[in-house]
Protein backbone atom coordinates (compact mmCIF):
# COMPACT_ATOMS: atom_id res chain seq x y z
CA UNK A 1 0.00 0.00 0.00
CA UNK A 2 0.68 3.25 -0.16
CA UNK A 3 -0.26 6.67 1.76
CA UNK A 4 -0.84 10.23 1.68
CA UNK A 5 -0.25 11.97 5.22
CA UNK A 6 -0.21 14.84 7.27
CA UNK A 7 1.43 15.17 10.32
CA UNK A 8 0.81 17.75 12.67
CA UNK A 9 3.98 19.46 14.18
CA UNK A 10 4.92 20.44 17.62
CA UNK A 11 4.81 24.01 16.12
CA UNK A 12 1.02 23.72 14.86
CA UNK A 13 1.69 23.45 11.54
CA UNK A 14 1.30 20.66 8.82
CA UNK A 15 3.22 18.94 6.88
CA UNK A 16 1.70 16.37 4.14
CA UNK A 17 3.93 13.74 2.26
CA UNK A 18 3.27 10.38 1.01
CA UNK A 19 4.72 6.93 1.61
CA UNK A 20 5.05 3.42 1.25
CA UNK A 21 5.41 2.47 5.12
CA UNK A 22 3.89 4.73 7.31
CA UNK A 23 4.86 3.73 10.73
CA UNK A 24 8.74 3.84 9.52
CA UNK A 25 7.99 7.31 7.50
CA UNK A 26 6.67 8.70 10.50
CA UNK A 27 9.43 7.51 13.01
CA UNK A 28 12.05 9.11 10.83
CA UNK A 29 10.59 12.32 10.81
CA UNK A 30 10.32 12.15 14.73
CA UNK A 31 13.93 10.76 14.41
CA UNK A 32 15.17 14.25 12.64
CA UNK A 33 16.16 12.26 9.18
CA UNK A 34 12.43 12.92 7.44
CA UNK A 35 11.45 16.30 5.92
CA UNK A 36 13.33 19.20 6.05
CA UNK A 37 10.57 21.19 7.32
CA UNK A 38 9.48 19.13 10.35
CA UNK A 39 12.98 18.55 11.42
CA UNK A 40 12.63 21.87 13.13
CA UNK A 41 9.59 21.51 14.43
CA UNK A 42 9.48 18.01 16.53
CA UNK A 43 7.84 15.99 17.27
CA UNK A 44 5.34 15.16 14.99
CA UNK A 45 2.27 13.68 15.33
CA UNK A 46 0.48 11.44 12.54
CA UNK A 47 -2.71 13.64 12.18
CA UNK A 48 -4.37 11.78 9.13
CA UNK A 49 -3.83 9.17 6.21
CA UNK A 50 -5.27 8.50 2.89
CA UNK A 51 -4.40 4.30 1.83
CA UNK A 52 -4.04 3.77 -2.25
CA UNK A 53 -2.79 0.80 -4.16
CA UNK A 54 0.19 2.92 -6.22
CA UNK A 55 2.66 4.98 -5.81
CA UNK A 56 0.79 7.94 -8.47
CA UNK A 57 -2.68 7.68 -6.79
CA UNK A 58 -0.53 8.56 -3.14
CA UNK A 59 1.57 11.36 -4.97
CA UNK A 60 -1.62 12.98 -6.41
CA UNK A 61 -3.64 13.34 -3.45
CA UNK A 62 -0.80 14.45 -2.01
CA UNK A 63 -0.44 17.46 -4.24
CA UNK A 64 -4.17 17.85 -4.37
CA UNK A 65 -3.76 18.29 -0.15
CA UNK A 66 -0.71 20.98 -0.29
CA UNK A 67 -3.51 23.18 -2.19
CA UNK A 68 -5.62 23.29 0.34
CA UNK A 69 -5.98 25.65 2.95
CA UNK A 70 -5.03 25.53 6.29
CA UNK A 71 -9.05 25.50 7.36
CA UNK A 72 -9.58 22.78 4.66
CA UNK A 73 -6.74 20.63 5.65
CA UNK A 74 -8.27 20.84 9.39
CA UNK A 75 -11.96 19.93 8.03
CA UNK A 76 -10.20 17.00 6.62
CA UNK A 77 -8.63 15.95 9.65
CA UNK A 78 -11.76 15.81 11.32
Amino acid sequence: MNYTYIVKCSDGTYYTGWTNNLEKRIACHNAGKGAKYTKARLPVELAYYEAFESKQEAMKREWEIKQMTRREKMGLIR
